[in-house]
């Protein structure tokens, strides 16, 4: 096919709009699961439309950097899935709505929306630029939120669909040194328990929240850094085709909540009952690991312009990236869950021998 027009992202390359969206062919047939992807060129991104691909679906993918977007089409080409990109930032309403008017134009109707955008910027809060916090406001809340804003009027009259947003622990379990990160968050899983309520009496689309716990890929390289020390997720770190299968789970079985990773449902439990402690021991240990970490200059990272990188993994899978610090952060994790429920327990016993 000829390439198609696409309204350009304010942060892209600045080349003809022209080339901004373009058709892989090559799809398999009878293939009816069209599937909108941002934050598709890397990370779990690129792992969830290799994943979508191989099961022959048309996929639509969007993220900041066209190169990158192509890349990735074309594996996707490759692995037996069809592909258009549409380079755009989230943080832009109107971008947002042109990536949803060219999906539902180009394949016909979208059954699953996937907002996969996230950022992150780690540092002392008042220390980290505020340009920095608002900007990891606009992507990880307010750029879910454009997306949902642009698609749900089209699942609203096919009478189904399924949004998916991409939330994380941090949506129940606030991290230190990355307050903005937590802030969206959190509001992001208000934002979905709330829209998933204003569609009860809709049951065939679906709002469905994602919680992975550390995940093994580039992102925490690419953040933005004004900490002072090299970053390093706190193990067990899920590989990112885990995240990708969930995600291909929900196109067919959607539900409201996932958890993804060991710690995720100990880690929420734990905070529920006992969140100072949780959190002053999550300090604690943050304190430690960078205290440990090797020194890093200050870098707003991709937060102001995309990374160019496309690969899945961060490689923080090894051994060698696995600091004692970090692995104190995971096991407190585990432990005080096990804590919590152990007195959750205890108390279920008192109440009932009362």
């Amino acid at each position: 096919m000829q390439p198609q027009d696409a309204t350009p992202s304010p942060l892209d390359t600045g080349e003809p709009a022209e080339a901004d969206a373009t058709f892989t062919a090559n799809a398999r047939e009878g293939v009816s699961r069209n599937v909108v992807l941002t934050g598709a060129s890397s990370g779990i991104g690129r792992a969830t439309a290799l994943a979508f691909a191989a099961q022959g679906a048309s996929l639509v993918l969007a993220s900041r950097h066209r190169e990158n977007l192509q890349a990735v089409a074309q594996a996707c080409e490759e692995a037996g899935g069809r592909a258009m990109v549409v380079p755009t930032d989230v943080t832009d309403a109107g971008a947002v709505q042109a990536l949803a008017d060219a999906a539902v134009s180009h394949l016909g109707h979208v059954d699953l929306w996937i907002n996969n955008v996230g950022v992150g910027a780690v540092g002392l809060f008042d220390e980290t630029p505020m340009e920095a916090h608002r900007r990891v406001i606009e992507a990880n809340l307010l750029g879910h939120m454009n997306g949902a804003y642009a698609i749900l009027p089209h699942f609203k009259s096919r009478g189904h669909g399924t949004l998916v947003n991409m939330i994380s622990l941090g949506g129940w379990v606030p991290a230190p040194y990355a307050t903005a990160y937590t802030a969206s968050k959190f509001g992001l899983r208000g934002f979905s328990e709330s829209l998933r309520a204003e569609l009860a009496d809709q049951p065939e689309i679906h709002v469905c929240e994602v919680y992975p716990t550390f995940v093994d890929t580039p992102g925490m390289s690419h953040g933005a850094n004004y900490s002072g020390g090299q970053l390093r997720p706190p193990p067990p770190v899920v590989d990112p085709r885990t995240v990708a299968s969930a995600l291909v789970s929900l196109a067919t079985r959607p539900r409201a909540s996932t958890y993804i990773g060991a710690p995720a449902r100990p880690g929420i439990l734990a905070h529920a009952l006992a969140p100072n402690l949780v959190v002053r021991t999550m300090k604690w240990l943050t304190d430690k690991s960078l205290q440990r970490a090797r020194p890093a200059a200050r870098s707003d990272g991709n937060l102001f312009e995309p990374s160019r990188g496309t690969a899945i993994d961060g490689g923080f899978r090894s051994t060698s990236a696995i600091n004692p610090a970090a692995v104190a952060i995971g096991a407190a994790a585990a432990g005080l869950g096990a804590l919590a429920l152990a007195g959750a327990w205890a108390r279920r016993r008192q109440r009932r021998g009362a």
